[in-house]
């Protein structure tokens, strides 16, 4: 079986279970969504969603943001953690976005990844679930999964989402990310994960992972 089988057949199996793939991050425009991606950097999105209704509470738009002192935004994001570098971004971001941009959230790769504490996975995420561009984003949760099931041997994120984005359709892309990402946290955990059971790694997972686990 060629990889580009694999591809497709892993896909129909997350087609099945996850036809309906909701955004993770509670967001209500690019602004609030580009805030959450970047929170949620080392965090889970169900920590960031409990503190996002509490910062956006306070500041509910970018203008409001921009006016927000940095400490303020550190207090409350505390719990997602690396708090000083966070809201230094988010302030700084949304200055830029009020001198650069009218207020408005650019819908460019090239300017969103100019942004502070805005790396290409969060600008992928943004151009797809916000405005709706075909991308890949890829964290270390679908770097790993890619792995498992044989579809790249990518030594970082960046080359998994090379391997990733040549394996499955273009317009695939922004729902198959989520996809992934929901299985992941329903069968295909980092720890305790068992391959024999996996709906996809007992199918189409490394052989020598198998052989690991049965060990």
């Amino acid at each position: 079986m060629t990889k580009k089988e694999k591809a497709k057949n892993i896909r129909e199996i997350l087609d099945h279970l996850y036809p309906e793939v909701p955004v993770p991050l509670a967001h209500a425009d690019a602004f609030t969504l580009l805030v959450a991606v970047l929170l949620s950097a080392q965090c889970t999105d169900m920590r960031v969603n409990q503190v996002t209704p509490l910062l956006f509470e306070q500041a509910q738009n970018v203008h409001e943001m921009a006016l927000l002192p940095v400490e303020e935004i550190a207090r409350i994001i505390r719990p997602c953690g690396l708090a000083p570098a966070k809201s230094k971004a988010i302030s700084g971001l949304s200055k830029i976005l009020i001198d650069k941009y009218d207020g408005e959230v650019p819908e460019s790769f090239e300017a969103l990844e100019a942004l502070p504490g805005v790396g290409h996975k969060t600008a992928s995420v943004v151009m797809s679930q916000a405005f709706g561009h075909p991308a890949f984003p890829v964290d270390t949760h679908i770097h790993r999964l890619a792995y498992r099931w044989g579809l790249s041997t990518g030594k970082n994120v960046t080359q998994t989402e090379k391997d990733l984005k040549l394996l499955f359709p273009r317009d695939t892309w922004n729902k198959l990310h989520l996809q992934i990402i929901y299985f992941g946290r329903e069968h295909c955990q980092a720890r305790g994960h068992r391959f024999h059971t996996c709906p996809i790694c007992s199918i189409y997972g490394r052989k020598s992972l198998l052989k690991q686990e049965n060990q």
